[in-house]
């Protein structure tokens, strides 16, 4: 070696440093391409490339694209790009990015691997929310409510700039937790419903836009013993879901719920009678859309949205799904048909 090192030996011709150009991101030598997110109920994320789900003629069987634990099932499911982004959001709000090309890859028959265990969370803290976003600019905004009834608007833009444990969403007074957070473009209205069977439709104009540290503004009076339970966009060709913990239930055309001030107190949405038992959920559906109920002993029905009932407002709801004794419902859940 020594002799063919004096022998045709000559300088370096590439140079070693150890600092690395601010010009070049790690993002730069990862290939842009459009793939499939799947996201489930239990909070398992995976990416799936798109042609995972060839085209099928009409009145084709479909594939599998998740396999997951029998009370488990696909809630979302998106096409994104690799170089997108996808914000999760905690009850403490925080909020935390995941770039879309470090989502775990799975094949059609994987589950997934846990959201919790990508992020760095604080012991107890949970996700409430996420938004995926392929660009953060100024004509979008994140619009959050928590259960207190507080309600935040803020420029997508301000989230632009990502930090390794996350950062700071929206400032949450003790005894509160954020409850949702929807993407919006500046213009549209929300619907925020009560554990007490009330909902308030206001306009997203109603809420200025704040800094991503403020607290937010009052979205909607609550009575003692109330809470929220959900926020929803309200689209006038949607219907709203309500379900009670004891397995009762209707569907209401959004229409029927007029316009109030932010920060009123509200109208009726469903009758919390002693039959029914307080909310537990709320859900914007379509007649094309499915349902899932879970119970508390860990009982599931699943079922397509045209079979319940759209009814008024001030009215309690049919049966939708029936308990064993000391069991209550927990939850409703839309299932996203791959």
């Amino acid at each position: 070696m020594l002799e063919i090192k004096s022998k045709y030996g000559d300088d370096r011709r590439t140079e070693i440093i150890h600092d690395i150009d601010d010009d070049i991101a790690f993002e730069d030598l990862i290939e842009e391409e459009d793939v499939v997110v799947t996201v489930t109920h239990a909070g398992y994320i995976k990416r799936l490339p798109v042609d995972t789900y060839k085209n099928q003629g009409r009145g084709g069987r479909g594939i599998m694209g998740t396999s997951t634990k029998e009370e488990d099932f696909v809630e979302h499911l998106f096409i994104s790009s690799t170089h997108s982004s996808v914000l999760f959001f905690t009850d403490l709000g925080h909020v935390h990015w995941l770039k879309v090309y470090k989502l775990p890859v799975g094949s059609r028959q994987a589950k997934g691997k846990a959201i919790v265990n990508l992020l760095k969370l604080k012991p107890g803290e949970s996700i409430r929310a996420f938004v995926p976003v392929r660009e953060f600019d100024d004509q979008h905004y994140l619009v959050m409510c928590t259960k207190k009834g507080t309600v935040k608007k803020t420029s997508l833009e301000s989230f632009s700039r990502p930090r390794n444990g996350g950062i700071r969403a929206i400032t949450i007074n003790e005894g509160d937790e954020l409850i949702d957070v929807a993407l919006t473009d500046g213009q549209m209205n929300m619907i925020i419903a009560t554990s007490n069977g009330i909902a308030i439709r206001f306009s997203e104009n109603d809420v200025r836009p704040m800094g991503r540290s403020a607290a937010g503004v009052r979205g909607i009076s609550l009575r003692d013993g109330d809470e929220v339970i959900g926020m929803v966009i309200a689209e006038d060709d949607r219907t709203i879901l309500t379900v009670t913990e004891n397995g009762y239930g209707k569907r209401t055309w959004i229409s029927e719920y007029r316009f109030i001030r932010r920060g009123g107190v509200g109208v009726k949405n469903i009758i919390c009678s002693g039959r029914n038992g307080r909310v537990v959920a709320v859900r914007s559906v379509t007649d094309d859309d499915e349902v899932m109920l879970m119970s508390k002993n860990g009982i599931i029905i699943r079922m397509p949205v045209k079979h319940i009932s759209v009814i008024g407002r001030v009215t309690q709801g049919v049966r939708m799904m029936k308990l064993g004794q000391g069991d209550s419902l927990m939850d409703a859940a839309k299932i996203v048909n791959e």
